[in-house]
């Protein structure tokens, strides 16, 4: 026996073994941890007997189990057990097939469907409580996303035109689902753990969702109740640290060669900005959070607006480039990261990577985004907050500010 069939066997083994130690836990009648393995290996030797004999011998492997699952459920059902489900005879059926495929030599493949089949099996009863908490107007969003991404997206053309060509509605499409989708993470989070959550949850869910959003919630919160204004600033402070987190997310996936020296300064006020969060939490540990409502990120209107505005700073940003070079880039940052970072953030990645704006500038326009986003939020805080927030953020967006005015001034170029 080679060292190669040795391992598909002990592969085919252990996944089996995986998946019948799941369904033994569950008691589920038709397979447990002795059946499964047995599935498994049956599926891998069919697969190699199908190397030498043809394909008929996995078909005929195949059809034999699905007989024998129907069997079961026969004597089942006279005997009086009657159970609707067929998780158990699926996950039979597809573990026979991922154990020919190791005998094709995925063993790759055939491990992560493996891994996927014990995720759903095990993860029964949370998936079951996040659709009874999707409503009817998430289910519908939901939707909306589908066609965001998989009916919109492939029939929008693929070519430059309108002013300076800097409109591709395949590329600016593209950068929607993007953000749309990360925004949409948050969300399904959120509905399975939101009202559950802890301060740093908190804090996180609501920036991947909305770090805008949460931020004047808390501060309107604050504003209503001014001792929740430790535990607000943390939030707060959290928020904005995933919001940075999710600039370097797009700068690897629109920029990916150019992640490093684009993402290094963002990086480092990143730092800074943890660094705070940390401080700010070990004033607020004690108390607890409740997460506010979050809006559904997938509505097709939010997704129109973010394309229009996404479509608006590509033609300021070549339109500043071309009549004011460096410095009207620079202005452009400030004025569209006052609303949003992630639109300028793309459109600066995408030039970089594309070789029409060097790393360097790049990575300053991205940080002055930020710098002009922070501004804006520690406003929103001083207008709609407590005063006693407003003491607290000041100086947690402030080191941050610093830390991006230094990083201006001294990044090496």
């Amino acid at each position: 026996m080679d060292t190669q069939t040795l391992l598909q066997i002990t592969v085919s083994l252990g996944l089996g073994l995986l998946l019948g130690l799941q369904r033994q836990r569950t008691h589920a009648t038709i397979g447990g941890i002795r059946t499964f393995p047995f599935i498994a290996l049956m599926g891998t030797v069919c697969g190699r007997l199908a190397a030498f004999h043809g394909g008929w011998v996995l078909a005929a492997g195949f059809l034999s189990l699905a007989a024998l699952l129907v069997t079961a459920n026969l004597l089942r059902m006279r005997a009086g057990e009657i159970d609707p489900g067929m998780t158990t005879e699926v996950a039979a059926l597809l573990l026979f097939g991922t154990g020919a495929l190791l005998a094709a030599g995925d063993m790759a493949l055939a491990a992560v469907l493996g891994g996927l089949m014990v995720m759903l099996l095990h993860l029964k009863k949370p998936m079951h409580d996040f659709a009874a908490a999707v409503g009817d107007e998430d289910m519908r969003a939901i939707m909306l996303f589908v066609v965001i991404s998989l009916i919109i997206l492939p029939v929008l053309p693929n070519r430059f035109f309108g002013p300076y060509l800097a409109w591709n509605p395949f590329s600016i499409w593209l950068m929607v689902v993007l953000i749309v989708g990360i925004s949409l993470g948050g969300y399904v989070a959120w509905k399975f753990l939101g009202e559950r959550s802890g301060a740093v949850l908190g804090g996180i869910l609501g920036g991947m969702v909305s770090s805008t959003a949460t931020t004047v919630s808390f501060a309107r919160r604050t504003a209503a109740e001014a001792s929740l204004a430790p535990l607000g600033a943390f939030v707060i402070t959290t928020a904005s640290c995933v919001s940075m987190l999710r600039v370097i997310v797009e700068i690897a996936v629109t920029a990916p060669a150019l992640l490093l020296p684009l993402a290094a300064p963002v990086a480092a006020l990143l730092a800074v900005s943890i660094a705070a969060a940390f401080v700010l939490y070990q004033i607020s540990r004690r108390q607890t959070v409740t997460l506010p409502p979050q809006k559904n990120p997938a509505e097709l209107k939010a997704a129109i607006v973010f394309g229009g505005l996404y479509a608006l700073v590509l033609v300021a940003v070549a339109a500043a480039r071309e009549q004011f070079g460096s410095a009207g880039l620079y202005t452009v940052a400030a004025i569209s990261g006052l609303t949003d970072v992630d639109a300028i953030t793309l459109t600066t990645s995408q030039l970089a990577h594309r070789g029409q704006l060097d790393t360097a500038a790049a990575s300053r326009t991205i940080v002055i985004a930020i710098i002009a986003n922070l501004t804006a939020k520690f406003l929103m805080v001083a207008i709609a907050g407590s005063a006693p927030l407003t003491k607290r953020m000041a100086p947690a967006f402030g080191i941050t500010l610093l830390a991006g005015a230094a990083v201006l001034r001294s990044w090496p170029s």
